[in-house]
């Protein structure tokens, strides 16, 4: 799946879709796609990336207790 970081519009392949989905994870695990070499696998904040449309991502992936604000 890949994302976009917010700062620099690059596209982010995350490796772990798992982590991404789960709320209690703040960072998940991925490969920045800028460059045409393969990079190495790096931590992003999920606070710091939304979908290549610029849509936030969901809340029930960010936040534990989404339900009870």
């Amino acid at each position: 799946m890949l994302l976009q970081e917010k700062e620099s519009g690059d596209l982010i392949e995350i490796l772990d879709v798992e982590a991404l989905l789960s709320p209690t994870k703040n960072e998940v695990p991925g490969k920045n796609q800028a460059g045409q070499e393969e990079q190495e696998t790096a931590t992003f904040p999920k606070s710091n990336l939304v979908f290549p449309s610029g849509e936030a991502l969901p809340r029930c992936w960010t936040e534990e207790n989404y339900q009870t604000h």
